[in-house]
């Protein structure tokens, strides 16, 4: 029972930091001289401008920002309320709330990459870029924001089949 345990902490604890870095670093769509995110487009790592609401498909932005910060706090929380529910649920009950947390999570970040996965030609478009924005390709961040939607959601699946043990 304690590998178990720890193995689902250890499960966890990666989600979130996927979460993190998908949602912090600057590699969503990436090319030869540049890459951006959902935050700012970077020329050459140097030259980083920051997406404000003078790009017409801001308002796409703003909803994978939020949906991707909302994701990370919501697996923070589920993992908060986990430890809680270990010390709180009598024995044989299932962690229902802890899963329920971790499947929002699971679902704003699909909805976060998702977004950005229908709009990022529009979004790379708008911005009046001087380089050719659409000769990139998908970035190691929007890779690491799917593996963590896979993350989150059999976690959270985990979570409801589990049941406290002593």
């Amino acid at each position: 029972m304690l590998i178990l345990l720890a193995f689902i902490i250890v499960f966890h604890i990666t989600s979130a930091a996927l979460l993190f870095i998908s949602t912090i670093d600057n590699a969503w769509w990436v090319g030869k001289d540049f890459s951006t995110d959902v935050w700012k487009v970077c020329i050459n790592i140097t030259n980083c401008t920051v997406i404000d609401e003078n790009n017409s498909e801001y308002q796409s932005v703003q909803a994978i920002q939020a949906t991707m910060i909302l994701s990370t706090i919501l697996c923070c929380v589920a993992f908060l309320v986990f430890i809680l529910q270990l010390f709180r649920l009598k024995q044989g009950e299932r962690f229902v709330l802890t899963s329920t947390i971790q499947l929002l999570s699971c679902l704003c970040v699909m909805i976060a990459a998702s977004i950005y996965t229908n709009r990022h030609e529009d979004l790379h478009r708008s911005n009046g870029y001087n380089f050719e924005v659409l000769s990139g390709q998908y970035g190691y961040s929007f890779i690491l924001a799917w593996i963590a939607f896979a993350f989150t959601l059999i976690s959270g699946v985990m979570y409801l089949v589990l049941r406290k043990r002593k």
